[in-house]
């Protein structure tokens, strides 16, 4: 989900306690608080854990790429992973030519089989590298900007191109069987580069994108520790300033724990999932594939669902409530979800097939997109 979907659920969340309203009309901040707990968990990968991350190759193209040596060296790094049953990670840099220009290249693994997700043992995969044009922050393609023999140091709409190597396209066998079904190149332009954990898994090898998200900062476990920690701080700071306790240490420590909580459990309905019970469960707990988090349509009835139960919940507790509960949720909550969530899933069943691991791709991308983008 977008980080707004996050928040606003998270504000909602703390409108189902009357107490929690009263306190807001009287000009506490308590929902808000919910809304920041539910885009903690992104900020946390995307700000800080993505940069603790140890990585055993750090592959800089420069500003002369080289598709066969970027694609050899991450050959190389898959096959130690295969041969000495040590997980390698390997982290892709962007190539930046310009203050608004980088030089575009994609990535993609080959299983080298059609279809299913367990290859026959006696298939081998490859990776594939090409190196594309040109691209601004938006990341649109410089007209002109291919690389190819014929270009390379010409201009392109009055600007100089930096020249590419002639290898502007590879494949490298890899020599062990892949589990990888991405069915698309995986594109690395503006901003940070991704990275990816080639594991050993019984006889075949995995390729893991951005290993690092949703991990320990999705799960259970930490809004659980979130809400007990700052209902903590939040009693240390008013028995410290007013020498005496009132209930709203506990509500502060409610609401953010829940609106983590929320978070988590929103990202369960699409593909990647999370690791929910970090550090007792060591692995993510697979999506329940409902949806994908980066489409408009789950975002937007997300946003739509939780306003109109923020409008419920401040109505239901207010002196005077107007709304009819069965009249407002069934119009402006169960008929949008009916009619849209019905028309979003007929629209996907009629879409070509995709696998899993490209669906989980395409909603982690749309993630970190957004961050370094906000």
């Amino acid at each position: 989900m977008k980080g707004i979907a996050h928040f606003i659920t998270g504000v909602a969340v703390a409108t189902f306690f009357p107490e929690v309203v009263a306190q807001a009309a009287q000009g506490s901040l308590l929902p808000m608080l919910g809304g920041v707990a539910g885009i903690l968990p992104d900020t946390i990968d995307f700000k800080f854990v993505r940069y603790l991350e140890r990585y055993h190759e750090e592959i800089d193209p420069g500003p002369e790429p080289d598709a066969r040596e970027i694609a050899e060296r991450i050959a190389a790094a898959m096959r130690q992973a295969y041969e000495t049953e040590e997980p390698q990670r390997v982290m892709l840099h962007t190539i930046r030519v310009g203050a608004d220009l980088w030089r575009q290249y994609a990535v993609r693994f080959d299983p080298g089989h059609q279809g299913g997700e367990t290859p026959p043992l006696q298939q081998r995969g490859a990776v594939e590298v090409r190196i594309g044009p040109l691209v601004d922050t938006g990341q649109v393609p410089l007209p002109g900007s291919e690389p190819s023999r014929q270009n390379m140091g010409t201009t392109a709409n009055g600007r100089r191109l930096p020249a590419v190597a002639p290898s502007s396209a590879a494949r490298v066998e890899i020599g062990v069987p892949l589990v990888h079904t991405y069915d698309e190149e995986i594109k690395i332009d503006i901003f940070s580069g991704p990275s990816f954990t080639f594991e050993r898994q019984g006889d075949r090898l995995r390729v893991h994108f951005l290993d690092w998200h949703r991990r320990w900062s999705h799960s259970l476990t930490l809004a659980t520790l979130l809400g007990l920690g700052t209902a903590g701080v939040a009693a240390s700071i008013e028995f410290l300033t007013r020498g005496a306790l009132t209930r709203t240490p506990l509500w502060a420590g409610l609401i953010a724990g829940l609106g983590l909580a929320s978070h988590v459990l929103e990202d369960q309905l699409g593909f990647m999932g999370s690791n929910l019970l970090y550090p007792f469960t060591g692995a993510r707990t697979e999506g329940l594939r409902l949806l994908r988090s980066g489409d408009a349509a789950p975002n937007f009835l997300t946003v739509w669902t939780a306003a109109a139960l923020i409008v419920f919940n401040l109505d239901r507790f207010s002196s005077r409530p107007r709304l009819d509960p069965g009249w407002f949720l069934g119009l402006a909550v169960a008929l949008p979800i009916l009619v849209l969530g019905g028309l979003y899933r007929w629209r996907r069943r009629r879409g070509r097939p995709e696998a899993r691991e490209s669906l989980q791709q395409r909603d982690i991308v749309a993630e970190a997109e957004e961050i370094e983008l906000g």
